[in-house]
């Protein structure tokens, strides 16, 4: 971290970052006493890292294992590297990742790249680095796809991320609002925010109860740029905000979280749909998707901007062209009503109703945990080395609920819940 870094840093509100750190080991991870933490972060969120690794001890924790990234780094290789680099990844250490989990190590994700890092680099060696590294990923991914372990992911307002956001300010100002959106969203600009955790999470139950009550066979999506039947797996089961791993333990994957997501059937969507709000992808802004589905594919697939990258991933596996997840947000949701694109995923999925390519969970299933690979393919889960979230909901788009009768049930009118 630069001196500069260290100067903007400081006008990160300190106690609400302490907050923030305590939320992330009590309500997102809920770390138990003597398990392992591994962890990674870009090195400008070392500040959170030190803070979530004081509260992880003091909850009891084993080890504190942090892996950290590094923008120049990152770019070094990029500028630097033999061609045959990019279809390389350090398939040992995700290896020893996939070990540690089956050891019930926890998982902790903090946020804060450079959302756009990648923008000026061959877009070509950009896709083939991160198919190398979704392939050596794998044997950790599946068990966090497989909500495995108990696992989170927070974000820290870094300075590059910031004057993405803010760009016609001073560091120290975008900064400070970028720390002040993120501390909102994830609910500790309050003195109580575990309570208030509790609270929300209660919220999201109520909605999910009531979806996994109705046994929708479908939903249908309509508004403008988008007619969509978005058909659900067999068996498929609601989530929203805090949910039981296979390790017993309950934990919050996401903070921030606005959602209600569940498992499409890979095979069962039809019709077109566009994208309200921009997709950052590796460093490339993917804006306006059009896309058109056909027995759960996508056939056809277009964008006003980021179109080429858009293509690729699309092309990275046979499940990249089908659905993995559908998640409910309201138009009014905190995210939403701030107005902000992020740019990053973890918080623009918070500001409306999305779909992903790609990757099912497991958990979004009756009984998942006890389901083979077979099974979850067999009931309509998709499979895939990806897992993409894009938005497209707004305050135009309504959702009927189809029952396996063909009787629909109004779900969201003007992108509020119905």
């Amino acid at each position: 971290m630069t001196e500069h870094q260290r100067n903007v840093s400081a006008t990160i509100d300190p106690v609400k970052l302490d907050r923030l750190a305590q939320v992330a080991v009590k309500v997102g991870l809920n770390l138990q006493e003597g398990q392992d933490l591994f962890l990674t972060a870009p090195i400008a969120a070392l500040p959170l890292v030190r803070r979530i690794a004081e509260h992880a001890y003091k909850a009891g924790a084993g080890l504190v294992i942090p892996l950290f990234s590094d923008d120049e780094i990152t770019l070094a290789r990029y500028r630097n590297a033999p061609d045959a680099s990019f279809d390389r990844a350090a398939g040992w250490l995700y290896e020893g990742v996939a070990k540690a989990f089956s050891q019930n190590t926890a998982r902790l994700a903090i946020v804060g790249d450079n959302p756009m890092l990648l923008s000026g680099e061959d877009p070509a060696k950009v896709s083939r680095a991160s198919k190398a590294n979704s392939l050596a990923y794998k044997p950790a991914l599946e068990k966090i796809a497989g909500f495995d372990i108990n696992w989170n992911i927070v974000a820290f307002p870094s300075v590059a991320w910031a004057r993405q956001m803010f760009p016609d300010v001073a560091d120290d100002i975008a900064v400070a609002k970028l720390a002040d959106a993120i501390f909102a969203a994830s609910r500790v600009d309050n003195d109580d925010p575990i309570a208030n955790w509790t609270a929300h999470n209660a919220a999201l139950r109520t909605r999910t109860e009531w979806l996994n009550d109705k046994r929708f066979s479908a939903l249908h999506f309509t508004g403008p740029g988008t007619d969509l039947v978005v058909g659900l797996a067999d068996g498929h089961e609601w989530q929203g905000g805090a949910s039981m791993a296979k390790n017993g333990i309950v934990c919050n994957a996401n903070i921030p979280t606005e959602e209600v997501f569940t498992t499409p059937h890979a095979h069962r969507v039809e019709g077109h749909v566009s994208s309200t709000k921009p997709l950052s992808y590796q460093g490339t802004l993917i804006d306006n998707i059009q896309v058109r589905f056909e027995a759960g594919r996508i056939v056809e697939a277009k964008a006003s901007r980021g179109e080429e990258v858009l293509n690729k991933v699309l092309d990275t596996d046979e499940g990249a062209r089908r659905l993995g997840e559908v998640a409910l947000v309201p138009h009014s949701s905190p995210i939403s009503a701030g107005g902000l694109l992020f740019f990053n995923t973890l918080f623009d999925e918070n500001a409306a109703c999305h779909i992903a390519l790609g990757q099912c969970y497991s958990k979004c299933f009756l009984d998942g945990a006890n389901l083979s690979a077979e099974q979850i393919a067999a009931q309509g889960g998709n499979k895939s080395l990806i897992h993409i979230d894009w938005m497209i909901g707004s305050g135009e788009i309504d959702i009927d609920g189809i029952g396996a009768d063909g009787s629909r049930t109004p779900v969201f009118r003007k992108g509020e819940w119905a």
